[in-house]
C-alpha cells in the first residue's frame, strides 16, 4: 500500500475524530450550567466534550508544534467555531427532517476503502486508537452535514450561461475538455453543473453559515471557556 493512500485514510480517521462529541452531547437537563460549555438549541456540549474533541483535533499537529501557546489558543478557538459550527447543521438537519440511511453510510465507507486491502483498513484504525463504530458515527455524522449543505445551499444555486462560459474559459482555454474522459455529452454537461455549483457553494458557505447562526440560540459558557482557553 503506497504512503500516500495510507495517509489519506489516517487523514479520514482523524477529521472524522475531530469531532467526536457531538452525537454524544448532552440533553439539557443532564447537566449544570457550569458543567455546559456550548449550548446550540437543545444540544449541550460540557468542558469535558471538548477536552475529547480537542485531544483528538491535537494529534493532526507534531507534537513541538503543539508546545506553542498562540498555536495551541488558535487550535482552541479554531476548533470553538468548528464544533458551533457543526451544531448548527445537525439542528438544521432536525428541523429539515433529514437523515442519513445505512446504505447511505456503507456506500461511502465501501469509497473511502475501496483503495486500502482490508487488513491496512483495520490496522490504522488500531493505530490511531479510534474505533470503527465511533468513525462510523462520525462518518455518519459528516454526511449529515454534506446533506444540509446540499439541499440548503447547492442545489439552489442557479447556474448561468456566464458560469458555463466562464468554466470553458478556465478549463479548456483551447477549446476542449478531454471528450475522452466522458461516454457522451450529458455527462459532461453534468459535471461542469456539478463543478461550477460546488465552486460557487464554497464562496458563498461562509455568509451562509453566518445567517445560520442568527437562526439559533447560541450560548457560551464564557467563563469556563475564557479558562479553557487560557489554560
Amino acid at each position: 500500500m503506497d504512503i500516500e493512500k495510507q495517509d489519506r485514510l489516517i487523514f479520514y480517521i482523524l477529521i472524522l475524530s475531530f469531532f467526536l462529541t457531538i452525537p454524544g452531547c448532552s440533553g439539557p437537563g443532564t447537566v449544570t450550567e457550569d458543567e455546559a460549555l456550548i449550548q446550540v438549541e437543545d444540544q449541550v456540549m460540557t468542558s469535558l466534550d471538548f477536552a475529547k474533541a480537542l485531544e483528538f483535533s491535537s494529534t493532526a499537529y507534531p507534537h513541538n508544534a503543539i508546545q506553542d501557546k498562540g498555536l495551541v489558543k488558535t487550535i482552541r478557538l479554531r476548533l470553538m467555531d468548528q464544533l458551533i459550527e457543526e451544531m448548527i447543521l445537525v439542528q438544521k438537519a432536525k428541523e429539515l427532517h433529514i437523515v442519513v440511511s445505512e446504505p447511505e453510510i456503507q456506500e461511502a465507507i465501501d469509497e473511502i476503502k475501496k483503495d486500502y486491502p482490508d487488513d491496512q483498513f483495520k490496522e490504522t484504525f488500531l493505530e490511531n486508537a479510534v474505533s470503527f463504530e465511533t468513525w462510523k458515527s462520525r462518518l455518519k455524522i459528516r454526511i449529515l452535514m454534506e446533506k444540509v449543505i446540499r439541499s440548503e445551499l447547492e442545489d439552489k444555486i442557479k447556474i448561468t450561461k456566464e458560469d458555463i462560459s466562464g468554466y470553458y474559459k478556465e478549463h479548456a482555454p483551447d477549446g476542449t475538455l478531454n471528450p475522452e474522459a466522458f461516454t457522451g455529452e450529458s455527462e459532461m454537461n453534468e459535471m461542469i453543473v456539478k463543478s461550477i455549483r460546488r465552486k460557487k457553494a464554497e464562496e458563498n458557505y461562509k455568509d451562509w453559515i453566518k445567517k445560520l447562526r442568527k437562526e439559533y440560540k447560541i450560548e457560551i459558557n464564557k467563563k469556563l471557556w475564557e479558562k479553557i482557553l487560557e489554560s
